[in-house]
């Protein structure tokens, strides 16, 4: 993956965390946190875990000298900043999603394709930076769709958002056609 690529991917992720946001917008504060039975218990738990997954590996990231035990250090931080009790409300959530996001896209903008070579400490071995940066869209995505399944579990409506659906939406004219940027 290059810089191109991984930009491409993480418009996608912030595309689809907006969609997902969105539609938890209509929800009222009682379904927003019922307890569904899930890996995590409510719509509001699942969205602040994947908030605090772009967090965590975000803030991983910017570290100079990142190592294992930075990483258990952010684990601490990370579930206490995200402690769905911290965040009651979906004006707290969109509030510390917002934030995230801009740090985020600052972050990706400036992301380099030798940046995206560098080996960074990750449980017992080494792994490039493009390789992680895929692993937390990808937990966004799986997360996604878990609130998907919630959303019908409360008979609300979830939305599509499938990387063609973006492709769709932002990149391609209805003939099929790249779009001049």
């Amino acid at each position: 993956m290059n810089k191109d690529d991984i930009q491409l991917l993480y418009e996608y992720d912030r595309w689809a965390n907006n969609k997902v946001l969105q539609a938890a917008s209509a929800l009222n504060a009682e379904e927003f946190t019922r307890d569904l039975g899930g890996s995590f218990r409510s719509v509001r738990d699942t969205v602040v875990h994947i908030i605090g997954g772009e967090w965590i590996w975000l803030t991983y990231w910017k570290q100079p000298s990142p190592s294992f035990a930075m990483l258990a250090d952010l684990r601490t931080r990370r579930d206490a900043l995200f402690n769905p009790d911290v965040l009651p409300s979906f004006a707290a959530v969109q509030l510390k999603w917002m934030e995230v996001e801009k740090e985020q896209i600052e972050f990706v903008n400036g992301v380099t394709n030798e940046l995206l070579e560098k080996m960074l400490p990750f449980r017992t071995t080494q792994v490039k930076l493009a390789h992680l940066m895929q692993h937390m869209a990808n937990h966004s995505t799986y997360h996604r769709g878990q609130v998907s399944l919630m959303m019908r579990q409360l008979h609300a409506n979830p939305v599509a958002t499938d990387f063609h659906v973006f492709l769709m939406e932002n990149l391609y004219e209805p003939a099929g056609a790249l779009r001049v940027q």
